[in-house]
């Protein structure tokens, strides 16, 4: 059973930056991804950033250049920092990782205030 645990997250002003960390445990494939998706009300789940196993990465537009991916292969982590962060990122933040099929962690809330 593979599960993903989260922490950070939290409430910042607009300019401010928050970290996201997620710990995978349990039976991971070597070829996986992980990353980060957000949901905010009324909108659908997006992709925020995704890094494979192999390194390559794959970072939504609208966060290019102010979130960055990182991941410690060997310990299951995988952490997203945020600088420069608008009220328009506020929304609840899920890992992920696909290793046959998906999993989500339980869910962060980052709130930005202007």
């Amino acid at each position: 059973q593979v599960q993903l645990v989260e922490s950070g997250g939290g409430l910042v002003q607009s300019g401010g930056s928050l970290r996201l960390s997620c710990v995978a445990s349990g039976s991971i494939s070597r070829l996986n991804s992980m990353g980060w998706y957000r949901q905010a009300p009324g909108k659908e789940r997006e992709r925020v950033a995704i890094k494979l196993s192999t390194g390559m990465v794959n970072v939504a537009d609208t966060v290019k250049g102010r979130f960055t991916i990182s991941r410690d292969n060997a310990k299951n982590t995988v952490t997203l920092q945020m600088n420069s962060l608008k009220p328009e990122d506020t929304a609840v933040y899920y890992c992920y990782l696909r290793s046959g099929i998906d999993y989500w962690g339980q869910g962060s809330q980052v709130t930005v205030s202007s």
